[in-house]
């Protein structure tokens, strides 16, 4: 998550990006969400010039040659491919053909999930630098998340935000306008992903692509325990034994038990912050419950199974998708009018 606060000729500009692992965000202040694709580039592998970027460059997944290199510069909610994410950003900011962005006079603001390493959050400010931004701070998107799905994070009443994006899960416990207990798992959408491709290579012979197992997963996942009308969908692939291609069809119950194992994990994980939460903080999530922001809060029966699992009100944030890059805009106010200095 970066967000850029600019001031050119006395007009305050303020620019949002949430680079996820899955997606790639650019909030822009006065005009709202101007770019909302994939966060993946395909590039030549010869001169590493740019081919495309977000949609155009996700059809390419699984169908590219020798000659292009289609990558996706985060893997489990860290920076992977610095060049690739550079590049990435500078398409994505210059969307804004009508704002005059000078990065040289620019404070990001760059939130990173909340267990990241040092050596990651060093990767995170070299991007920035990278960039040609002097002036960076660091933020943690659960933070941001929950603010952007409305909680008053500043309030010393306790809340409990899980963010299940795309490459981590990350929870924290907010109070006072600060995260108190946290923790992050690398299980989020691309594992489970992972998990439907293990399923059917070993269990049904097929071999099937990281998108078909996307496309599995958003249109019959679930957490249900009982599924009233059971739906069903196909995957195409390649047969393990022949080599020919081959189409199955994948119930909606076989889809929930690949689930069940991967979100045990992430409530194990909810458990493990709890234990460790002050016990006024615990009397508040009590009353108030667990907000779920995230890709995958919108997986059916999510908010059914954590209840469940943990026994707390379980609440899906009403923008699950956009709750990070919303939330960039109050932390940027608390901030001020940021002005730096151009670099000489």
């Amino acid at each position: 998550m970066i967000i850029v606060a600019n001031k050119t000729n006395k007009k305050y500009i303020k620019i949002g990006v949430d680079l996820g692992t899955a997606n790639l965000l650019v909030y822009v202040d006065g005009e709202g969400i101007i770019f909302n694709e994939p966060s993946v580039i395909a590039m030549e592998y010869a001169s590493n010039d740019v081919i495309a970027t977000g949609f155009n460059a996700a059809r390419m997944i699984g169908r590219g040659h020798h000659g292009i290199k289609i990558v996706s510069p985060l893997n489990q909610g860290v920076i992977s491919d610095m060049d690739a994410a550079k590049k990435l950003i500078e398409i994505a900011v210059h969307k804004a053909e009508t704002i005059d962005v000078n990065l040289q006079t620019s404070t990001l603001l760059i939130c990173c999930p909340s267990e990241v390493t040092q050596i990651e959050r060093d990767a995170l400010i070299d991007l920035a630098h990278n960039l040609g931004v002097p002036d960076v701070f660091i933020e943690e998107e659960v933070k941001a998340g929950g603010i952007g799905a409305g909680l008053d994070i500043y309030d010393s009443v306790g809340s409990m935000v899980i963010d299940i994006g795309g490459g981590s899960t990350d929870i924290g416990v907010l109070s006072l306008g600060d995260i108190v207990v946290s923790e992050s798992i690398r299980i989020a959408g691309n594992y489970l992903d992972q998990e439907i491709i293990n399923y059917l290579q070993y269990e049904k012979g097929i071999l099937i692509g990281k998108k078909t197992a996307q496309r599995i997963k958003e249109e019959i996942g679930t957490l249900r325990q009982e599924i009233v009308e059971e739906k069903e969908t196909y995957a195409n692939g390649r047969d393990i034994v022949t080599g020919l291609p081959r189409r199955i069809t994948v119930t909606q119950t076989e889809v929930r038990d690949i689930f069940v194992e991967p979100f045990r994990a992430i409530a194990n994980a909810v458990l493990k912050v709890l234990q460790n939460t002050p016990p006024e903080l615990s009397a508040d999530i009590i009353k108030s419950g667990m907000l779920v922001n995230g890709g995958c809060a919108l997986i059916d029966g999510v908010d059914e199974f954590l209840f469940n699992e943990i026994g707390l009100d379980v609440h899906i944030a009403k923008n699950p998708l956009t709750a990070i890059v919303e939330g960039t805009k109050v932390l940027l106010q608390n901030r001020g009018n940021y002005y730096v200095k151009p670099v000489d």
